[in-house]
Order: structure tokens, then sequence, then C-alpha cells
């Protein structure tokens, strides 16, 4: 199975802040596949930053279509739960959300083929939730995660390979200028950044697999070991992490005491609440001469298979609606907040970090987010009491990497 990226649990997300120039490309059904006014879908999703402005979505596709949309509420944070109840009783929802492969693994007996519909065809490449050869899900809109820098501080090519990134911490250090920057939180402290050992593997989610049933080791894989003396160069030549907060770490570099951060395409909402004097944009992090972004999608449209066929069209003409028209698109853009993970969606005047990555979405220049397929729970429970020692010891790289491979190991 190729891997699919999803995004991921765990991540704190800010709502992007966006502007649309419309555009209808694509098929536009503005007519909602001809069903009648008797024909009902309900939609049930994870996201509820989003659920007022998709009720209002779905009013405006009824007045277009005369096709009733409910949008169901969740009642708690245990949405995957509450979604298998919903399926198991056989009142499932027609349209539901779906973060991840594995999430659609466990649900596959419900999930409907979306492979042969025309409006999949927009999704940006390897956006797409899959499962095998068959596309299940079509992704809400994509974040993208690297080293956000400081245009008059960092030049790209100082900091494009390992050597070449230890050196300009070393300068940085000897300026008395932070050169890198992670935070306390679980995400941003160790869940993000060690992504990219497994991301830049040639089947990242078979190596999970592989690192889950113990046949490979961090210690004994290249990738890792150098990612291993990153670590160790960061701690060497930044300040601790461990009492950088999300707000300060994105702040110091605003005020121009950090040359880079770690961090996605979420923090220009906080950005813009500063004031500084130098334009910003969105590195790769050069694990082995990495050139790509980690680019990967929260959530996805998926259709209950089990529903009859003429519930089915309805839900297809519903995401093609929505994947198509100007209406949709709008929605998308402007009331959802996200970046389009679409190809036919003009995203208008985007902010520098969110351009940076819809760039590197739509030429398919991404690396995935594998973070999305950990062992449930590995980053908040295991991994980061893990690297809260390493930056708080004296721990070299090859105890990193001991240290690493247990903390996995424990969470089996």
């Amino acid at each position: 199975m190729t891997f699919q990226r999803k995004i991921v649990g765990g991540l704190v997300l800010a709502p992007l802040m966006l502007a649309l120039a419309a555009c209808s490309g694509g098929d536009d059904n503005s007519e909602g596949g001809g069903e009648s006014s008797e024909q009902k879908i309900t939609i049930f999703q994870s996201k509820v930053e989003i659920s007022d402005q998709l009720a209002a979505m779905a009013e405006e596709y009824t007045e277009e279509t005369g096709v009733e949309v409910e949008v169901l509420g969740t009642t708690g944070d245990d949405y995957f739960q509450q979604l298998q109840i919903r399926l198991n009783s056989e009142q499932g929802p027609s349209i539901f959300s779906l973060q991840n492969v594995t999430e659609a693994e466990r649900l596959e007996s419900y999930i409907y083929d979306l492979s042969s519909e025309e409006y999949v065809q927009h999704i940006a490449p390897d956006m797409e939730l899959a499962l095998g050869e068959k596309i299940v899900g079509v992704p809400y809109g994509v974040e993208g995660f690297g080293m956000i820098y400081n245009k008059d501080l960092v030049n790209p090519e100082d900091v494009a390979d390992y050597e070449s990134f230890v050196s300009t911490l070393e300068k940085f250090n000897a300026e008395g200028i932070n050169g890198f920057s992670l935070a306390q939180d679980a995400y941003f402290l160790i869940g993000h950044i060690s992504n990219y050992p497994f991301s830049i593997q040639e089947d990242p989610y078979g190596f999970v697999e592989q690192m889950n049933a113990g046949e490979v080791t961090a210690a004994e894989t290249p990738e890792f070991q150098e990612f291993a003396d990153f670590m160790v160069a960061i701690k060497e030549n930044t300040p601790t992490p461990l009492s950088m907060t999300y707000d300060q770490q994105v702040g110091d570099f605003a005020a121009g005491k950090t040359a880079m951060i770690h961090q996605g395409n979420w923090a220009s909402g906080i950005l813009s609440e500063f004031e500084y004097d130098f334009e910003i944009g969105m590195l790769p992090f050069p694990l082995m001469g990495n050139d790509k972004l980690a680019v990967g999608v929260g959530n996805n449209w998926a259709i209950n298979s089990q529903k009859d066929e003429g519930e089915i069209q309805a839900a297809n003409d519903f995401l093609n609606w929505m994947s198509t028209s100007e209406t949709g698109h709008r929605y998308i853009v402007e009331e959802f907040g996200f970046v389009p993970a679409l190809t036919n969606i003009d995203a208008g005047e985007l902010d520098p970090l969110s351009q940076a990555v819809l760039d590197a979405t739509n030429s398919g220049e991404t690396i995935p987010w594998a973070q999305s397929v950990y062992p449930a729970n590995i980053v908040p429970n295991d991994l980061t009491p893990f690297a809260q020692a390493f930056f708080s010891e004296d721990m070299t790289a090859e105890e990193f990497l001991q240290g690493f491979d247990q903390a996995w190991q424990g969470a089996q």
C-alpha cells in the first residue's frame, strides 16, 4: 500500500485567513444532478469550527437544488467513536469525515469508492485519501510545516543540508541570535520534527508499520542517524525549547530575535498580530538534503456506501457541487478558511506561508505527514517525555537513537 497522508491528530490548528478570487472551473453542477426535492442527505463531520459555515452552505445548496441537507452535530471530542456507533446502528450519515488512512481501513466496509467520480480529478497530487487503488476521501484542505525564516537573516542556500545548517546555527549563536526554535508543546517539540526521518523513506507508511513491529529501528536507519545529529546540533546551539511557549516562539521570531522557527502555515494567524519589518518564507527541513515541505490533510469527506443508490448519488452530487461550483469554492476558501487541496480553486491572495504550502501542494513537491499514522497518543505520552529528557540531560546522538527506539516500542 502506498502511503496516504492525513492529518494529523494532535495538531493545534489556527483558522487560515484567506481571500478568494472566485473561480468556477470544472463541472459546475448547480442542479445537483437532477435529484428531486424529496431526496435528503445528512453530513456528520469532526471539525467543529466550521459547523456553522457548513450549515449555511447546506442551506444554499438546498435553495439551489431542492435537495435537503442536514448537518449533524457532534456531542464531544470522541467523533470517531460516535461515527462508528451511527454506522453500526445503520443510522449512519450520507457523508462523513475521516482523518487518515488508519480510520479508513477500520471503516472500509462503509466507504464508497469515489475513483470514477469526475470531481476527484481536481484533488492536488498525492492529497487524496486512498485505500489501495481506490480513492475514498476528498480532502478538506491542506496545511504544511517546515522552517519559517526571516529573509533578512537567512539565505536558503545556507540551510540546505546538515553541514550548512549547523554552521549557520553556530554563526547565529556567536552573534547572540537564536538560529532555530522549537516550542515546548508536544507536537511543536517532537511530533512534527520527528516526521522527517519517516516521511523521506521510500514507503513512509510501511516504514512506520515496520517500526511498530520492531522489524527496523531508528538506531540502524541512516535517516534517523542524521536526524539525531540535527537534534544534538539544535540542542547545543539554541536555547532550550522546554521553556519556550508557542506565543513566545512566534513573538521572538517577529521581534527578530530568532532567525528560524519550526512551525506550519497556521502560524500566519498569530504572526499577523505582530508588527515586523521583514519578509518571511517557509523552507524544507534539510534532513538528508530534503527539499520538500511536509504537507498533509487534516480531514476528508467520505460517502457512506451502505446507503441506497439514490442517497449515494445525492451525496456525490453535493461533493461535486462543493468541489466545482463558485459557491462551493467560496465556502472552502472564505468561510472555512482552508488552503485548497483542489487545483481548480483560485485561492486568491494568501499570506506567504499559506502560499508556499499551496505552491508545493499543486506542484506535487511535498513529503507526507507520517506522524498522522503514528501509534495512538505516542507523541504526548511517549515521545514528548523522551524529548524533554533529551533537552534537559547530556545525551549523545547514539543515546538519542536508543531513547527514541525505547519510547517507540514502549508505546506498542
